[in-house]
């Protein structure tokens, strides 16, 4: 699995528009959402996932982007927006000719399935890595029936993947496997020695606590830690820097914004669920963190939130990643949709098949 910041051939979004996730249908999600597609259209192309019924419309709003040829528009019924989960994980496979590119399917059931899983109908989602593979031409890995999401795994592109026990040992996912053979599993299908097991993620993540949202490689040997917050967020955070540490890894701490994020009475009136869907309250905390940035070829996209520490977090990352531009984006209308910039976005590697279409 290479590391996000190698050589893209493109990136996977898919178009906010699940009425259970996105108030009013994602109308205030959408602008941020562009702006997030058109920052990385500038150094690869965006391929956008789109149900039929909206198709149109994003094309309306991808209309300059299209006709440049930075991005195209994928049809696909996708059941909500976060492609780092539901698009396949994609490998540099090296082979005794030429590197290529394959996909890992993983089995998808909404974080959680029948015991802690966000909504019920989520076959679309579970389908579109299938999708994806046929897309790119990537060669299909098999890697059902075991459950995992995208943004539950981390890669340093040379062998060490980073992962957290709250989420991949949780009850809705792989119940019948102890943490050895979990372990194995990820070694297998992507092509790593060694996994660093941090014990958390982030309070309020509906995910089980995504490492994506807690620590994020960005080198070989560092990694940005998500830094602060109340009393139990703090520790879980001194908990995580300790197991980095053990590991040999230089620690970033990336403070969380100073306060907390919650919806506002207007958001929650714009909801409409699904039967068995779990509904929005004022009294969640979203779980807002500057780690959920995205490595892309024209630099790195970091949530911004409206709050004190967001021109730290983006002075923070400038000199983490030397040489690569800094691109805020303010995307609180995203993170009230569940996740942020790196859920809404995953990587094609520019290897083999993609290299040649490109």
């Amino acid at each position: 699995m290479p590391a996000e910041w190698e050589e893209h051939f493109g990136t996977i979004m898919i178009y906010p528009e699940r009425e259970g996730s996105w108030c009013y249908g994602g109308k205030f999600a959408k602008k941020p959402f562009f702006e997030i597609a058109r920052h990385i259209s500038r150094g690869e192309r965006v391929f956008i996932a789109v149900s039929q019924s909206k198709f149109a419309e994003a094309g309306e709003l991808f209309k300059g982007l299209i006709s440049e040829g930075k991005a195209e528009l994928w049809q696909y019924p996708c059941n909500d927006s976060w492609a780092r989960d539901t698009a396949p994980t994609f490998l540099a496979v090296q082979a005794d000719t030429s590197p290529y590119l394959a996909g890992v399917d993983w089995k998808f059931n909404a974080w959680g399935g029948d015991f802690d899983g966000l909504y019920r109908d989520y076959k679309s989602d579970d389908a579109f890595a299938a999708f994806c593979i046929q897309k790119t031409g990537a060669e299909r890995v098999e890697a059902r029936p075991f459950v995992l999401e995208g943004g539950s795994v981390h890669s340093n592109g040379a062998g060490t993947i980073l992962t957290t026990e709250e989420c991949l040992l949780s009850r809705g996912r792989n119940p019948d496997l102890s943490k050895g053979e979990i372990e194995l599993r990820l070694k297998k299908f992507l092509g790593a020695d060694r996994v660093i097991w941090l014990p958390w993620g982030i309070i309020g993540d509906e995910t089980n606590g995504h490492v994506d949202n807690m620590c994020a490689f960005v080198s070989q040997n560092a990694v940005a830690l998500a830094w602060g917050g109340g009393r139990e967020q703090a520790k879980r955070c001194r908990q995580n820097a300790r197991v980095l540490k053990n590991a040999g890894l230089k620690v970033i701490k990336l403070p969380l914004p100073s306060k907390k994020v919650r919806f506002t009475a207007e958001e929650l009136n714009g909801f409409t669920y699904e039967e068995g869907e779990i509904e929005r309250t004022a009294s969640d905390e979203l779980a807002a963190s500057y780690v959920n940035f995205y490595v892309c070829n024209a630099g790195v996209l970091v949530p911004q939130f409206g709050d004190r520490r967001d021109k730290s977090a983006v002075r923070i990352l400038k000199k983490a990643f030397k040489g690569k531009q800094i691109i805020p984006v303010y995307t609180r209308d995203i993170l009230t949709g569940g996740g942020n910039i790196h859920c809404l976005t995953q990587q094609i590697p520019a290897v083999g098949n993609t290299a040649k279409r490109s």
